[in-house]
This record gives C-alpha cells, structure tokens and sequence, in this order.
C-alpha cells in the first residue's frame, strides 16, 4: 500500500516534525484518465513551506490531514489515460509520496526519450530541466532581461536556483558575485564560474558585496536575482546602477517569521530607477517551455551547466530534507531518493 506525508497542523514560525503524519494511502482500481505510479525521486523546495499556512497565494495551501503534493519523478505501472503506458518515466505534482494513483490534476509528462538516450538522469527534471532550472532561466533572462556585460548579483548562489543564475549567466558573458552561506558553498559558486562570492555567514553582506565590486572594477550591479530578501535586498538597493533590474525569486529570510527587515537603502529604487518584479515560473513557462528546454537541454549538454545534488534516502527521510532547506543543509537541489 502507497503512503503519503500529511499535514496535520499548520506550523508557527519554522516547521517541525511534529507537523507532519506518514500515513497510508487507500488503495482503489483505475478510472478513466488515472495512472497507477510509483515514485522514483521526490522534490522539496523552499515555496512548500507558504502552502503550509492558510493564506491566499499563488499555490493553493496544503489541507490539514491531507496528502501533500510537490515535484515527482516516478514510474507508470498501469494506465487508462490515453497516451502513458506501463514503463513510461513521467514528471508529475504527487510528491510527498512513494506512488499511488493519479489523475490529470497532478499534471502529469512524459520525460522525453531522446534526452534520457542521450544520458540525462530523470531526476535532472526535478531541477535543471525543471523547476530549478527554469525558474533561473526565467527570471534571469525574462524578468531580469540580463544581457552580456552585465553585473549579476545573486543570493544563494549554491542553492539549486542560484547556482543555475550563476551558470547561465556566466555562459551568457555576465559578470557575477554569488552571495552563499560558509566556505564550501563559497568555493562552489566560485567552481561554478562566479567572479566572486559574499559569504554571509562571515559578516554584514554589504560590505563584502561593495568590495567585490571594487575589485571587479564595476561601479555597481545591473541585475539582482533574489532568493533570500532581507539583508541581501538592501544590499542590492544600496550597490544598484542606474535602471538596475531586480528579479525577486523568494524571500527565505522571511518564510518563517514573517518578519521583513527594515531596508535602510529602499528609497534608492527613485534616484536609480530600479525595475523590481516578483515572479512565478508558471506565469511564463508555457510560452517559453520549448525554447528554454533546447537552451538549457544545450548548456546541460556542453557543460556549461551542471548540478549538485544532495540526497536523502526514503520516503520516510522526505521531512528532514524540507526542513534541511531552512538550515542550509544543501549543495544545489534538495531531493529524495525512494
């Protein structure tokens, strides 16, 4: 019997343990367009944690004593919807399980044959070819419309977004500072091509982010790519060029207490004419889903872009790597193998 991580509170501040239920699933024959999957690799991702709370958004919030959903990698084991057959490897939204049945709600695709030929793994769907990675393209490339030349700043750098921006950016000839947290994730971003790093975790992030600037020889930053908010905005308003573009991913720093900082350096978005704008990746995947999949699927090919991925085994390990997320417990893309 398939079983599957419920909510059974809604958490106060940061998650815990005691929020979440493994429970079994009921089992039941197929109907018209289900599938019967079984779960290869889950996704875990930071915007999971505002579909906890009972908030209007942009993602519906997790019902209490409901299974969860997320990002999932699985196998079809039987089908009656037209077009899946048993053996297919589909990218579908009932994570927070090891399998089940499924409908056209949990949006499901087929990974395309002719990359995993080619030797792409299918957890790579999960992150560079997926959500992660199209999330980076997107609001690099078309919210941010960064262009060669051009000064990134981009906060967790080695977080499976970030370190997407810095790739991307580094093969489109973009000048980038990654800001990560401690020095193996310093080293990484570096790794991945970043003219230079902030470690936050080693003092204010302002400071290092001017002196990075500096010996770079750029009078400031054309484009910010937000993961964190907080300090690391601010410190954006404060080191922006003129008509700087600002792509607001996430705002970790405030996912759990609710509480924004106080930006010191926010009236500067007048005098330097800052373009902000928060974006989600669905508003604009599908329109640009074959373009982004033949750019990344190229860069993934060449090198250009790669990706770590940091691991937890079994479905019962999936709520300790979420709540990894909020203690910086990974290098690039959080995932579980079941």
């Amino acid at each position: 019997m398939a079983k599957a991580w419920h909510l059974t509170s809604r958490p106060q501040g940061l998650p815990t343990h005691d929020n979440f239920a493994l429970r079994d699933l009921p089992d039941a024959p197929l109907e018209k367009d289900q599938l019967r999957v079984r779960n290869l690799w889950l996704s875990v991702d930071p915007y999971m944690r505002g579909r906890m709370n009972d908030a209007k958004s942009y993602a519906a919030s997790f019902q209490i004593d409901q299974p969860m959903t997320g990002g999932a990698i699985g196998e079809v084991v039987e089908s009656r919807m037209e077009g899946f057959a048993p053996g297919d490897l589909i990218l579908h939204m009932a994570g927070w399980r090891d399998g089940g049945v499924i409908g056209l709600d949990m949006m499901p695709n087929k990974l395309p044959a002719e990359a995993l030929a080619a030797g792409m793994t299918p957890q790579t769907f999960l992150h560079n070819m997926g959500l992660t990675g199209g999330t980076a393209w997107i609001g690099l490339l078309r919210i941010a419309s960064a262009k060669p030349g051009d000064t990134v700043f981009v906060s967790a750098a080695a977080g499976a977004v970030g370190s997407a921006v810095v790739q991307i950016a580094k093969a489109r000839e973009m000048t980038v500072i990654g800001s990560a947290g401690g020095a193996e994730k310093c080293e990484w971003a570096l790794d991945l091509g970043a003219d230079a790093v902030v470690d936050y975790k080693a003092g204010p992030v302002l400071p290092q982010l001017a002196a990075a600037l500096e010996r770079l020889g750029k009078p400031g930053i054309d484009v910010y790519f937000d993961n964190v908010g907080g300090e690391h905005l601010d410190a954006a308003f404060a080191t922006a060029n003129d008509f700087a573009r600002f792509a607001i991913c996430g705002m970790i720093d405030v996912y759990n207490d609710g509480k924004a900082q106080e930006m010191k350096y926010l009236i500067r978005t007048i005098p330097a004419r800052i373009r902000m704008e928060g974006f989600i990746y669905t508003d604009q995947f599908i329109e640009c889903m074959e373009e982004f999949y033949a750019d990344m699927g190229g860069l993934i090919a060449s090198g250009a872009v790669t990706m770590r991925e940091t691991v937890h085994e079994g479905l019962e390990a999936t709520t300790d790597a979420f709540l990894g997320l909020f203690a910086g417990a990974n290098m690039g893309k959080m995932l579980v193998r079941i």
